[in-house]
């Protein structure tokens, strides 16, 4: 195999078509602008005494001796699995360029947050798919890969149980995060794989990490933020991948070179240990939350029956899958008017949506419409329609979206507070008080209970908009997620009430 290369930073500009033949194969990316070819490094330390590993083996016992009464110091207990490296079948400068970056990652855990946790190294068909034996997946990788038909299949079915896949760039390799994107998009092709904003969680698990230091080569790269980029797989308000642009692994193998095209090593360690406090306490959730109960319609039929649309856009749509179809069985039961669970889901430019009495939206990340669509919307709010709006999980990023785009939908509106004591705070029920989460209760100095709040726009007399800045979806489900911004379970199903009640009667 052919010695690896520093990647100078004088390289950076240059097509990698300069190599003569491929590292590993035809189409491994390494003549791709953007390719950067991994550094020799050297072997990993042998593991303590106390760590297990599927590559170690028992040496065949020798001849029996007299045993001697001795004592000895007693390994400590081997600290559980927290990380599986994914090993690949090209060789170790495929899957495994930095074979310091986990053990290093875990020292540093150690140190930083004083928790001890171990790694091993796994094929991804010896992966159990029970996440609790193999919490978080890592790959790292300067070259082109794909998985195949059955490695997706498993993979899916381990991310949707509560695992967590970690991806992250040898050194900011682009023709790895182009191939690790095509892979998620057909692993989750109903989620888009979209960067991660600043406001999400994961850069606020445990340290504030919504800023980072990057070093040289990332600007000479071309990039000159300053935030983290990391993509992400959204499923129920649960990211269950992470997709590092730039290197993860040299900051936490400590690699002291300006010129890479990576994270400094304490962004990098910092970023580390939020993954690891994120999916440690989302897998928790996961396991109690399961999936809601969904109900369904004895008959297609919608006529005479409360139904809702949800309105389809470029970006993270759909946040939960069951929660709406909840809320309407628990309208029907209050009110007893007949309701359809079946919701639809509209592109904005379709023509249905002036047969819909109520659109529904909300997400987690920005977004932005196409101007047809911001027309389309633009009439059905005209012709009497009603919006209602709401930023999953209370977060930041939908937010700000949603009231720049709805400028452009209404120009010259704003969104009002709702007044104590509106009809939409009324019927069916009244409500003065609302339980919260306990994140947004952190967030508001402990405050458990707050006034129910919404934004409004008002056009002849009625609400053609109305908007949650905390979220609801995942109460209607019964299990808003950990970091989660929003009503209790009580509260937002009890003011999801009301807003359909409002939508069928003004």
């Amino acid at each position: 195999m052919r010695r690896m290369l520093l990647f100078c930073t004088a390289a950076l500009g240059v097509a990698a078509a300069a190599w003569a033949k491929p590292y590993l194969f035809e189409g491994d990316g390494s003549d791709e602008p953007g390719f950067v070819p991994p550094i020799e490094a050297p072997p990993p330390p042998p593991p303590p005494a106390n760590m297990a590993s599927g590559e170690n083996y028992i040496p065949y016992p020798g001849p029996p001796v007299t045993p001697v009464a001795r004592s000895e110091k007693k390994n400590p207990p081997t600290p559980p699995i927290m990380f599986t490296k994914l090993r690949s079948d090209r060789g170790m400068i495929d899957w495994n360029s930095r074979p310091n970056d986990l053990n290093n990652l875990l020292k540093s855990m150690k140190e930083m947050i004083d928790v001890n946790f171990a790694s091993e190294i796994k094929s991804l068909d010896e992966v159990n798919l029970d996440p609790e034996q193999n919490p978080i997946l890592y790959r790292c990788g300067h070259f082109r890969f794909q998985f195949s038909p059955r490695e997706r299949e498993n993979l899916r079915k381990y991310l949707l149980s509560g695992g967590m896949l970690i991806l992250t760039t040898g050194m900011g390799s682009k023709p790895f995060y182009d191939a690790a994107r095509a892979e998620l998009e057909k692993i989750f092709p109903e989620v888009p794989v979209q960067r991660l904003s600043p406001d999400h969680p994961i850069f606020h698990a445990y340290y504030d990490v919504s800023r980072v230091e990057y070093r040289r080569g990332v600007r000479q790269a071309g990039y000159a933020g300053n935030e983290p980029w990391l993509d992400g797989v959204t499923i129920d308000c649960r990211t269950v991948v992470v997709l590092s642009r730039w290197g993860l692994d040299v900051g936490w193998d400590a690699l002291e070179d300006d010129s890479l095209q990576a994270y400094s090593t304490e962004s990098a360690r910092r970023i580390g240990i939020n993954l690891l406090s994120y999916a440690t306490v989302q897998r928790a959730w996961a396991k109690q939350a399961g999936r809601a109960m969904q109900f369904v319609d004895a008959s297609p039929s919608s006529a005479g029956k409360m139904f809702v649309a949800q309105v389809i856009y470029d970006g993270e749509w759909k946040t939960r899958h069951a929660g709406l179809s909840v809320l309407l069985n628990q309208f029907n039961r209050k009110t007893e008017i007949p309701v359809k669970y079946a919701v639809q889901e509209l592109r904005l430019t379709d023509p249905k949506l002036f047969d819909a009495p109520l659109l529904y939206m909300t997400g987690h990340e920005d977004f932005r419409l196409k101007s047809e669509e911001v027309a389309a919307l633009r009439q059905y709010l005209q012709k009497g329609g009603l919006l209602f709006a709401e930023a999953c999980c209370g977060r930041k990023a939908f937010d700000a979206a949603f009231r720049r785009e709805l400028a452009k939908i209404m120009p010259g509106a704003a969104l009002e507070p709702v007044p104590a004591g509106a009809p939409v705070f009324s019927l069916p029920n009244k409500l003065t008080a609302m339980g919260v989460t306990p994140a947004l209760a952190a967030q508001l100095g402990n405050r458990f209970t707050v006034p129910p709040t919404l934004l409004a726009v008002q056009k002849d007399g009625h609400y053609a908009v109305i908007f949650s800045p905390y979220g609801l979806a995942g109460g209607w489900e019964l299990s808003q997620n950990p970091y989660a911004l929003g009503y209790d379970d009580a509260g937002a199903m009890a003011l999801g009430e009301n807003i359909l009640l409002y939508a069928i009667t003004q």
